[in-house]
């Protein structure tokens, strides 16, 4: 079935939706050069900047985490696309300053091309950037094969941590040794009941049967490594918390955070009620689930399922995560 969507020309889309989300979010977001999303105060630049790059059609994501504590710069591409190089070097450029920038790329093969492009650029112009990658889906790839896995909603815990890092002060190295840290430590999952549709055209992306979901399905509506018989709310979250868990191996009396990702047409009270699921089961495994949260961060249009995000934590961890921010979509 064809989704109806609310726009006007598709060649527009992208260039509209910026122009009404800095309309939104006027005092914290603006829009910059060739539609680079950066923040209405910038950071004083004695402090390191971080960057990142996306294609559109994931909103809130990555637009969305622009502010204090968090980004400086987000570069939208097309919908579901990644941007080419030159806005992306033209981003560094625009946040380049004497104490670095940190670039944050999820592995997907369109940003890594455009980001290893935009560093080999900005490397001959001599900006001082670094690259991290956020490799979190489990299902694409073992641990010990990271390249094979895909960035997921993992990405937000590490720009979490190395922004509020950055805003206390940290150095280059010290923001990418807290960066890497948490990627090293972190595991996603996701789950999916329906496809998304691409908001151009309106058409599906993928088929799920009506009674099945799919365990591993990509935020871009990539093949899943399980399609099962829908499950309930306890059953999934037993299913895919082993599987993180596993991936991790957490041990009893660890202390993790766990988040649940909406993507796109899955309510808050499912998402709540798993999350509710998620706290039984680690309770029994006496697991500490220290921190959690459950909303939409990262969504695929209207898209039905989620992703369960887990990472090990340690006391720094924790006080960054619980650091202040404030973006047009989250605070603390």
């Amino acid at each position: 079935m064809t989704m109806k969507k609310f726009i006007n020309d598709p060649d527009d889309l992208v260039s509209e939706l910026l122009s009404g989300f800095a309309l939104a979010h006027a005092d914290k977001i603006k829009l910059a050069g060739n539609n680079q999303v950066v923040r209405a105060k910038p950071k004083s630049r004695d402090k390191v900047a971080l960057v990142t790059l996306g294609g559109s059609g994931h909103e809130p994501a990555l637009s969305g985490y622009v502010g204090e504590g968090l980004l400086d710069i987000s570069v939208p591409g097309e919908i579901f696309a990644a941007p080419g190089p030159p806005r992306l070097v033209e981003a560094l450029r625009m946040a380049d300053r004497p104490a670095g920038v940190l670039l944050i790329v999820l592995n997907h093969d369109g940003d890594v091309m455009s980001a290893n492009m935009a560093m080999e650029m900005a490397e001959k112009e001599g900006l001082n950037v670094k690259q991290i990658l956020t490799r979190d889906d489990i299902s694409t790839g073992p641990r010990d094969k990271p390249e094979e896995r895909r960035g997921l909603i993992g990405c937000l815990a590490v720009i979490k941590a190395a922004g509020a890092a950055a805003e206390q002060g940290a150095s280059l190295d010290e923001c990418c040794q807290i960066a890497n840290r948490m990627e090293r430590n972190m595991a996603t999952l996701a789950v999916a009941v329906t496809s998304a549709t691409h908001p151009s055209t309106g058409e599906a992306i993928s088929e799920i049967p009506e009674k099945d979901m799919v365990i591993g399905m990509g935020q871009h509506g990539e093949s899943g490594s399980a399609q099962t018989e829908l499950a309930t709310a306890d059953k999934t979250a037993e299913i895919m918390l082993d599987m993180l868990i596993e991936d991790l191996s957490i041990q009893q009396g660890e202390d993790i955070l766990l988040l649940i990702n909406g993507v796109g047409s899955t309510t808050l009270m499912e998402q709540y009620i798993v999350l509710n699921s998620c706290k039984k089961i680690l309770d029994s495994k006496k697991i500490n689930m220290v921190r959690c949260t459950a909303g939409e961060f990262l969504t695929v249009q209207e898209m039905g399922g989620f992703q369960m995000f887990m990472a090990r934590m340690d006391s720094e961890l924790i006080k960054l995560w619980d650091a202040p921010c404030k973006c047009p979509c989250m605070a603390t």
